[in-house]
């Protein structure tokens, strides 16, 4: 260089040959120090705005897969979906909200994933979508989002299916990565953001933040980046417009099996705008240098020792932060060049380490309440199972967060979450740790603590969470359900104690009461019941459901001509599965619906397939309180009845008092649809829940079935024998038949004619018979009077 030159031209003598080295030496050092902490400083950059596009893009993903769940769920949208035309369900999208119109989505059908509407114009309506497959394996993978390319452009997808209640269709929705995309990228990370997408090797749009004249030779890197990422995985230096970047290429997909459509990301770390600050700093070591050559080679030594303990201070820092120390502050005690960049130095480490922190408090916490989550929780649990502390884990659940989200929206779930969140941090010791688990869900770790008294904690936690709450001028409580298990009792393993607190907490929400111990051996018990309620959805069409039928002797006559339709299941792996098991899973589930209308459907045919063997029986089904909640029912009924050829009179429908006292309004209205069929109506298990007779007289029912349990062991002088006799009586009165079930005993049988009972049922009689047992037991067994 030509200042190097000059400067070895005013050397005169050894003593200025040496403080011409010992100068140049020092700053050479310094020179490299400072580009090393450059570009250091931007590989850092780079490394942390890598991570910020990431996190970006996951952010954004989260955010399209919130207002895809949204969207799945409503009620408008579904119905548009199930009717299958493109326009009312663009019109539901436009009905949906902010956040569906600044994306655009796209309706595909299940099989060949063809189009059935489209927000974005390039993509038609009717044609397979081009990324139907891909989208199916990412759903495999278990993959929340994919980056495509569609109409030249990039975008982020998230997809989901829509439920009624089976699968109809899959919804997928789209964010567009484009210049507005990229300037929020920049005013995060501080770099340079370019992205594009490729389309059979050829590049298609490029958005980018740098200036237009760059965009040539950016689109050249990328490509060049593409074909060498095998070989060149670093950051590579390059030059824009005389000005130096560092470059981070990133491949974010690649959907198409020969890897010709795949979008890069190029972040770039300007080098000069750092480097311009040290340039005060090198004039004023070069003056420095020539004054000690004209004072002495004394004052030289000692300037060259002066200016070199800075710069190796520098250099040092540089290295540290190089390093990932960003806690050592740089000590240069100076109000000159040195100064300012020992402060320059101590602001950008500091910077550095704040992000870094935020990034870690935002991976280890939740960014609602502010609680730790599942990881953070896991890894302090993990810790204390490592260190041999005894830890109880309380396991917490709000049941209700359905209607609270019903009537009061999410930002009511939202207040309701924070406001519990404080409550369980108002309540913790230093030593304790609640985390937000899921959505609804709360973990408490109490460490040093034995079972009785966690019972006592969660029982006063139970009083303050479930205190009513005021959102908006409304009151509302919190249903908690809580699940204690304890380290190292039940479980050694970080995993396995949350399972099992979990487990508690699912039997505290089905039991009577809000609180459960882990019981020893749920978890067999549990993996049956999530096993049963996955299978219990293709029961029906793997044939593994069928009909049992037990008769029911008329007391009057002697004689059989009815009899009650049983569910049954045949599991292929564990066997034969009990109603009583089943049964509640599936009205938990919402699958009772699909079951009861197998159910009727396979009585009706058997009914035909009798009568055409000469066999006339009144058949009695079953329907749960989901069936009374649909105004279909009598329709669809109908036609089954009109199908098989069956009369309405051959048909009995029980259902039990409790499922029509749930809404009796809505039940009477669905039991009149009914009963203006021709169907006959009972009422089961009476007895049992909290209706009377004067109640019941104004349903449309027929008949009145008296629970086993009243029956089993019938005695005249007892008290169920009052029960029985009244309400047999009553029954009459009111021009009621009735039914008593659970008739196992001779003596028993002999009451229910005394008291002119109309129809008896029980193992007495008969067991449940298969269908071509019951025939045949018809038509052999005739029962005296």
């Amino acid at each position: 260089m030509k200042w190097r030159h000059t400067f070895q031209a005013r050397i005169a003598g050894v003593l200025a040959l040496l403080l011409l080295v010992v100068v140049g030496a020092v700053y050479f050092a310094m020179k490299t120090a400072t580009y090393h902490a450059v570009e250091n400083q931007a590989q850092v950059q780079l490394e942390t705005g890598s991570r910020v596009f990431e996190r970006l893009l996951e952010l954004r993903g989260r955010r399209l897969q919130y207002g895809l769940d949204w969207l799945t769920v409503d009620s408008q949208f579904r119905r548009a979906i199930a009717g299958g035309q493109p326009a009312p369900i663009l019109a539901a999208l436009r009905r949906h909200g902010t956040g569906i119109r600044a994306s655009e989505v796209f309706v595909l059908g299940l099989g060949g994933g063809q189009v059935i509407a489209s927000t974005l114009p390039a993509v038609p309506q009717g044609q397979a979508f081009a990324y139907t497959d891909a989208l199916r394996q990412a759903r495999r993978n278990a993959l929340q989002m994919l980056i495509v390319t569609l109409d030249g452009h990039p975008f982020l997808l998230v997809q989901d299916e829509v439920l009624d209640p089976q699968p109809i269709a899959r919804v997928v929705m789209g964010f567009r990565m484009d210049d507005i995309f990229a300037s929020e990228l920049r005013t995060m990370s501080n770099l340079e953001v370019s992205f594009m997408s490729l389309h059979d090797g050829q590049p298609s749009e490029l958005f980018s933040t740098q200036p237009h004249a760059y965009w040539e030779a950016i689109i050249g890197a990328m490509q060049h980046s593409l074909y060498d990422s095998v070989q060149k995985p670093t950051a590579q230096m390059s030059v824009l417009g005389g000005q130096r970047f560092l470059n981070q290429s990133l491949q974010l997909a690649n959907t198409d099996d020969r890897g010709l459509n795949p979008v890069l990301v190029l972040l770039q770390s300007p080098m000069d705008r750092s480097l311009q600050s040290f340039a005060p700093l090198d004039e004023q070591f070069l003056g420095i240098a020539l004054a000690a050559l004209v004072v002495s080679s004394v004052g030289v030594l000692f300037m060259a020792r002066r200016v070199s303990r800075p710069l190796n201070t520098l250099a040092r820092a540089a290295e540290r932060i190089g390093a990932g120390d960003y806690r050592t502050p740089v000590v240069v005690r100076r109000r000159d060049e040195f100064g300012l960049l020992a402060h320059a130095f101590n602001a950008m480490q500091s910077g550095i380490a704040v992000r870094e922190q935020q990034l870690a408090y935002n991976a280890l916490h939740d960014p609602l309440t502010g609680l730790p989550n599942r990881a953070l929780a896991m890894e302090r649990l993990g810790s204390a199972i490592s260190a041999g502390r005894p830890v109880v884990l309380l396991y917490l659940g709000i049941e209700n967060y359905r209607v609270i989200n019903e009537g009061f929206g999410p930002q009511g779930v939202e207040e309701m979450l924070r406001e519990a969140s404080r409550c369980l941090l108002r309540n913790l010791s230093a030593s304790e740790t609640a985390a937000r688990i899921t959505g609804t869900e709360f973990l408490l770790l109490l460490e040093n603590t034995q079972i009785d008294r966690a019972v006592a904690r969660a029982d006063r936690l139970y009083g303050l969470l479930t205190e009513p709450l005021r959102i908006g001028g409304d009151e509302l409580r919190h249903e908690v359900s809580i699940g204690i298990a304890a380290y190292p009792a039940d479980g050694q393993q970080v995993e396995e104690l949350i399972s099992r607190a979990s487990i508690a907490r699912h039997d505290a929400a089905v039991l009577p009461g809000y609180l459960q111990i882990y019981q020893q051996d749920r978890d067999l018990i549990h993996q049956r019941q999530i096993t049963l309620i996955r299978d219990l959805r293709r029961a029906a069409v793997e044939n593994e459901l069928f009909l049992c039928y037990q008769p029911k002797l008329d007391l009057h006559y002697g004689h059989v001509h009815q009899a009650e339709a049983l569910l049954r299941w045949q599991h292929p792996a564990l066997g034969l599965v009990s109603p009583s098991e089943f049964i509640p899973l599936a009205e938990r589930t919402g699958s009772i619906g699909s079951l009861t209308q197998w159910a009727i459907e396979e009585a009706i045919r058997q009914l035909a397939e009798w009568d055409v063997r000469g066999l006339h029986v009144q058949l009695s089904v079953n329907i749960s309180v989901d069936d009374l909640s649909d105004d279909s029912l009598a329709i669809r009924v109908t036609e089954l009845l009109a199908k098989y050829g069956v009369s309405a009179g051959q048909l009995v429908f029980e259902i039990t008092e409790s499922a029509i006292m749930h809404n009796p309004q809505q039940a009477l209205r669905v039991l009149e649809q009914l009963r203006g069929c021709g169907i006959s109506l009972s009422v089961d298990d009476f007895g049992t829940g909290y209706s009377s007779l004067a109640q019941l007289q104004r349903l449309p029912v027929q008949e009145l079935k008296i629970d086993k349990s009243f029956v089993r062991n019938l005695d005249s002088t007892s008290g169920d024998g009052v029960i029985v006799r009244s309400t047999i009586e009553m029954s009459h009165n009111l021009g009621l038949k009735v039914v008593a079930e659970g008739v196992e005993f001779e003596h028993s049988l002999k009451l229910l004619k005394l008291w002119r009972c109309d129809t008896a049922q029980g193992y007495l009689i008969s067991r449940p018979l298969n269908a071509m047992a019951f025939e045949m037991w018809m038509r052999r067994e005739r029962m005296p009077v």
